[in-house]
This record gives structure tokens, sequence and C-alpha cells, in this order.
């Protein structure tokens, strides 16, 4: 896909990624803060790999980027966040931080934000909320399948190797996001054009931080702008002894079966709450409709190769296979990356 702003980092004493990886760069403070940030609602198009040119809004940095997902945001339990959405677009908007656990109503909301007009959202964190979050528009209830959404990481107080007080621990500033979605062109069309929306939805591309992996030869292929393959933001790499945090939301209409070559993933939570015990899975089920799981990939030498191997390259991809095409049938086009062992 094309993404304009691709890569587009935060500032000192927000969220920030690491130079040349997506991986969420995150030092405790003692006392808290408040995190300011600015998104833009925005629009434009994004070309698929079938070539077909698909209509998406973004909460985007800036009035000129189209960012889809967002710019994630990294804080700890205690800090105060003060969110400014600047509403670009000649309809109505907002933005919500979803719930901790399945069916809590949202943390918090910007309420409405008329064509032209802007809000700041103030939410302080209290102690007990630390996870992984999507922020959505829910305006209406297709906002969020067209871009509008982005991951929230709240940290427990003064850590850096915790998902939550006392959970397994992740190698410090190791931890990404994956956000994963679906689209009908249809449905994107017709907001497009302020037709009636369609009342059935078929999820034609499926993305991983709004991009397709694209296999050689494709147009794009191991282009970081465009291919999820290659993109820093999705891509796992790491040395044998490292453990990434993997925090994978689902913004799309689609659940799906979340598989890992090369090693199995530490089970943490599912949809907020955290398990009573941690089992080592390889295929993990996310939910549609604002799903979530969180999990560690421990960089361990592959089990089952032989000889035993500390290097290469393996593959994510999600084991229902409709979300491994585009367009209804281009395979390996869908929502999958690479893991690396440098």
């Amino acid at each position: 896909m094309e993404r304009r702003g691709f890569l587009k980092a935060g500032t000192a004493g927000f969220a920030s990624l690491m130079a040349g990886t997506g991986l969420l760069s995150w030092s405790p403070r003692s006392q808290a803060a408040t995190i300011s940030k600015t998104y833009y609602v925005t629009a434009g198009t994004q070309t698929m790999p079938d070539g077909v040119s698909v209509y998406v809004k973004g909460f985007s940095d800036s009035a000129a980027d189209l960012n889809v997902p967002a710019t994630p945001i990294i804080c700890q339990e205690g800090d105060t966040l003060s969110i400014t959405v600047i509403n670009r677009l000649s309809v109505t908007h907002n933005l919500v931080i979803g719930g901790l656990k399945a069916g809590d109503p949202p943390l918090a909301s910007t309420g409405d934000i008329a064509a032209g007009g802007s809000k700041t959202l103030t939410y302080t964190i209290p102690t007990g909320k630390a996870g992984s979050y999507l922020f959505y528009d829910n305006k209406t209830s297709y906002n969020v399948l067209l871009g509008l959404h982005g991951g929230l990481a709240i940290m427990p107080a003064g850590k850096t190797d915790e998902l939550y007080s006392g959970s397994p621990k992740f190698k410090e500033n190791k931890q990404l996001f994956w956000i994963f979605n679906d689209i009908d062109p249809v449905l994107n069309r017709a907001v497009q054009q302020g037709t009636a929306i369609p009342t059935n939805l078929t999820p034609r591309y499926f993305t991983i931080n709004g991009q397709t992996s694209l296999p050689p030869g494709a147009v794009g292929f191991d282009d970081p702008t465009r291919d999820a393959m290659a993109n820093p933001m999705t891509k796992l790499e790491g040395l044998v002894g490292d453990r990434t945090l993997v925090r994978m939301l689902n913004a799309g209409m689609c659940s799906h079966a979340v598989h890992t070559h090369a090693n199995h993933m530490e089970w943490l939570t599912d949809r907020g709450t955290v398990r009573p015990q941690v089992w080592k899975k390889d295929t993990l089920y996310l939910r549609n409709h604002l799903g979530k799981i969180d999990a560690i990939f421990p960089f361990e030498a592959p089990p089952d190769a032989y000889p035993p191997v500390t290097h290469g390259h393996f593959p994510m991809h999600l084991h229902d296979e409709m979300s491994q095409t585009a367009g209804g049938g281009m395979y390996m086009f869908g929502a999958m990356t690479e893991i690396i062992y440098k």
C-alpha cells in the first residue's frame, strides 16, 4: 500500500519508534507526566495489490498526511493523556479509547467533532489499566473499518519489560503492535460517494498495520512503505535470547488465527483479560470487532528444526485462508509478515 507520512514518530515524552525499527521505545518515569498528541482526521486513497484504488480515512500526524493506522502512543499508569483531534473532513467524527476488557465501555471519548472542528480528550490513567488498547472512531459502525484506528500501549508504572505487573518479562524496548483490518471496497466507495451504506459486507483485502504482504516479483516487493513483510513497524527481528511483546488488535470484521513459524508464542491475555495460565501456542485466536490478544514471541532456537538453526527467515501468517489473499483470490497478498532470526 501507499502510505504518506510513513513511520512518522512522536515527540519527546510521547511514544517514539526506535530508529530504524518499528519497536516502541519506552523509558519509565518515577513521576507521572502529561502525554500530548494531535491527530488530524484526513482521507485519501490507497492502492491495493490488484491495482484497485480504495478510499480510506486516518488519524494522521498532520493535515497533509494519511496515516493508517495512526502513529501509536505509549505511556504509563498515572500519566494524563491529552489527545487533540482536528477534523479536516466534512462529516462529524470522534475518537474513543476502547475499554480494558471485552464489553467494557470506552475509557474516554472526545465526543462529537463537527466538520472543521477540534476537541481534546483528557484522561488520567489509574493504576490497574496497564495493557493494550485500540483507539478508534465509533461515530458510525464502519468508521473503524475505513482506517480510523490506532494502538495505545499503557505500561505498568516504573516498568520497562512487563505487560502488567508480574507478567512474564519481555526484553526492554522489544514490543510492537500488529493491528489487523479488512477492507470491503464497496463500503469504502459508498462512504466516499455519499451513497447508501451496504447492509452486507464482503472483505476483499486484509491488512496488518495498514499494509499487505507482497511476494517476490510483485510491484512494491521489499519496499517498507508498501510491503508488510519489509515494514519495520511490523516484522519481528531478534537474536536468540530476545523476547518481543506483540500487542495484537483487530479493527476488522473477520476473526483470525494468528500463526507464527519458528517458535511458539507465550499467550498472556485474551480480550484484555489476563490468562490464569501462560500457554505456549503457535496459533492464537484473535476475535473480530475490537478483539485483542497479547503474546511474547521468544527468539529461541526453533525446536523442530534439524539440524538446529539460530538464523533464518520465517513467516507469520493467518490460518484463515481468505486473509492471505487479495481481491478474492490473489494468494500471498494478505495479512502476513516476516520473523527474522538475525
